[in-house]
């Protein structure tokens, strides 16, 4: 469990505590941009490495147990955490790595909903299995992964603002939202629903629909009651 604990700590420190703040412009400073972004790429795949195995090799621990009726709302909240994650993914947007130039063009589809939708959608699927699995190794798993993937926008932006200028980041920010759907709430931005409406989608439904079939082969375990 300890080596979890060291696996989560590194994660995070490298996701909230370097990629967004002033160490990161230190280290592009003297590593170049290109240099920079194959270092954090590679100890961001260490991270992940090291955290899965260090899971799978944790003790189990129970904290509130598997929840068998948790399960019909997380077969429901997985579709969503999917559309978001794929289609994001996959989707133009100023917040990815290297996108930066295209700030000055109008936010695109599901750039309208969030500016985070990868994150967001990840960070949907990490907090669904933190509550479903009841056990202290999952905690420490998924827990990490939602707080890198909910606090990590304000720090993506952050950089974004502090590197490009207010000037330029500030008329993009003004019509999207980190919170799904809250700058179309507010009047901020308008969607066009047919931009949603591509391979993305039928994409994201695809492997939605792979995961369900093959959850308990791969995982072990069944996402459908018992």
């Amino acid at each position: 469990m300890s080596m979890l604990v060291l696996s989560a700590v590194f994660f995070a420190a490298i996701h909230l505590g370097v990629a967004g703040t002033r160490l990161r412009d230190g280290a592009v400073a003297r590593l170049g941009a290109g240099g920079y972004s194959l270092a954090f790429s590679a100890a961001s795949l260490f991270g992940i490495w090291w955290l899965v195995n260090s899971y799978k090799a944790a003790p189990y621990v129970e904290t509130w147990g598997p929840l068998e009726w948790w399960k019909p709302f997380a077969i429901a909240l997985m579709l969503p955490a999917f559309l978001l994650a794929v289609v994001g993914v996959t989707t133009p947007n100023p917040t990815s790595v290297a996108q930066e130039a295209r700030l000055a063009e109008p936010p695109h589809g599901i750039v309208r909903v969030t500016r985070h939708p990868f994150l967001v959608g990840v960070g949907l699927w990490a907090a669904v299995h933190l509550v479903g699995n009841g056990d202290l190794a999952s905690a420490v798993l998924f827990g990490t992964f939602a707080l890198v993937c909910f606090a990590g926008p304000a720090s993506i932006d952050a950089k974004r603002e502090r590197l490009l200028g207010a000037e330029r980041w500030r008329p993009f920010a003004a019509q999207t939202s980190i919170l799904p759907f809250a700058a179309l709430a507010q009047g901020r931005t308008t969607l066009d629903w047919r931009q949603l409406v591509t391979w993305q989608l039928g994409l994201a439904v695809l492997l939605y629909a792979l995961m369900l079939g093959g959850h308990a082969h791969i995982v072990g375990v069944s996402p459908f009651p018992s």
